[in-house]
């Protein structure tokens, strides 16, 4: 992994990831932001991320859950899956894997009056680092814990936990959030001068996700009331 820059490292505020070379933006550098309130936020917000990693020599993206909690990233996988395996579980090929993980939130569909100047207004975070398997027990239980919560807060205190059967057929990844950045798009349109003249609709579809109505189990006894944590998504 390449060392921080130690310019940006210095000149970062306490509040900031300090940029390196993988964290900077080739192109919209104006887009890109180093705050951990912003990068958290854009982390808490999702539930699947994209882990890429290198296998065979070829690159391998996966979608998977995840959770943060302080700076630190748990990704969900089995035990028996390749990642985690490479990462230091059984059968390691290495001691940690350098993985890229990705989250990425589509706010709008931005219509120009040009085709090239369609775009997408979006939330991104990009994450470098090694992941490595948890094995502490205390740890691994806070995690699988974490992982449930973030997907719905609430919900596991009010299930059963995991038996040692469905222990040993989980795995999770820890990634320390230190080479961090995010990306964002608002706004409209850039039309060219030119092209505002044009008969064609610009402006910003707004994209968002809404949670419906709780769709009990089919076996699910008729007096089974819907949990407060719930009716309060």
């Amino acid at each position: 992994m390449p060392a921080p820059d130690a310019t940006a490292a210095t000149n970062a505020p306490d509040n900031a990831y300090p940029p390196t070379d993988r964290t900077v933006p080739t192109r919209s550098r104006e887009r890109a932001s180093y705050d951990r309130e912003v990068v958290h936020a854009i982390l808490d917000e999702g539930y699947v991320c994209h882990l890429g990693f290198i296998r065979d020599g070829a690159p391998v993206v996966l979608p998977t859950l995840y959770c943060r909690v302080g700076a630190r990233l748990y990704v969900h996988g089995s035990t028996g899956a390749r990642p985690l395996r490479m990462a230091g579980g059984p059968g390691a090929e290495e001691p940690g894997l350098p993985v890229c993980l990705t989250v990425t939130h589509v706010d709008g569909l931005v219509l120009a009056r040009s085709a090239f100047h369609h775009s997408i207004n979006y939330r991104s975070v990009v994450v470098h680092g090694t992941a490595r398997p948890v094995t502490d027990p205390a740890e691994r239980t806070a995690a699988l814990d974490a992982l449930v919560d973030h997907v719905v807060p609430g919900r596991a205190a009010d299930s059963r936990p995991a038996n040692a059967k469905e222990l040993a057929a989980t795995a999770v990844l820890r990634l320390d959030l230190e080479e961090v950045s995010a990306k964002l798009r608002t706004g409209g349109p850039s039309d060219d001068d030119e092209d505002l003249e044009l008969p064609h609709w610009s402006g910003v579809v707004p994209v968002s996700h809404t949670y419906g109505a709780p769709v009990p189990a089919d076996d699910l006894a008729p007096d089974t009331p819907v949990p407060g944590y719930l009716t309060r998504l």
